[in-house]
């Protein structure tokens, strides 16, 4: 059985990805890490599911969680201001021996959303683009095999979307939640889809909006 940690499994994202896991790969096992577990408790008679309640901030709760995966997944943006978040996953990761780390950003660390909407989408933001960009840099740099997802402004519109990558121009100004856990869930399945890369998910059908779309 494939084993996989996600970190922050209360949101709307992670539990669009935990619901396909659970239908669509029956060799995943999944450990789900929240704040107030018995937000999910819906899941906790699943004999596939460990249900964790637990603080990210807190580095050994992380670790413990940690124990025996394979695949670990950041589904929260860390905007702390010295990225305690990542640094606690990515020390937790080396302790017991994981390697595959997923983590959710936001667009726009790269400064490559261009437009009227960059202007809009910095002033929106604000110091979360330096703390999400600091994020990115100290996984990056952790020697993992991580995946960084960009993330548009959500919606809940059905999955289409467009992958771009780093060094490339942010295609689309919004997209659906359903997209994000699409990506997430394939790399569930080929854990090498993404592999050391820092990707962007955008539905083209937004692309020059100045504006999200809802």
């Amino acid at each position: 059985m494939k084993k996989v940690l996600i970190l922050a499994a209360g949101g709307q994202i992670a539990r669009i990805v935990e619901e396909r896991i659970l239908k669509e790969q029956k060799n995943v096992e999944l450990t789900l890490f929240l704040r107030h577990k018995e937000r999910l408790q819906n899941l906790e008679k699943n004999s596939r599911v460990k249900l964790v309640d637990g603080d990210l901030n807190d580095q050994s709760t992380v670790s413990d969680a940690m124990k025996n995966q394979d695949i670990v997944i950041i589904a929260v943006v860390d905007h702390s201001s010295d990225s305690k978040i990542t640094r606690n996953v990515i020390k937790a990761a080396k302790a017991n021996n994981v390697s595959r780390i997923i983590q959710t950003n936001i667009g726009g660390i790269y400064d490559e959303i261009g437009g009227e909407f960059a202007d809009w989408n910095k002033q929106m933001v604000g110091d979360g683009i330096r703390t999400s960009r600091l994020s990115a840099d100290v996984l990056e740099k952790s020697g993992l095999d991580y995946t960084i997802l960009r993330l548009p402004w959500l919606n809940d519109r059905d999955i289409h979307y467009v992958i771009t990558h780093k060094g490339e121009r942010f295609i689309g100004v919004s997209g659906s939640r359903a997209s994000v856990a699409d990506v997430i869930v394939k790399i569930i399945a080929d854990p090498s889809f993404g592999s050391r890369d820092s990707i962007s998910i955008g539905d083209p059908d937004t692309d020059g909006k100045t504006r999200p779309v809802y």
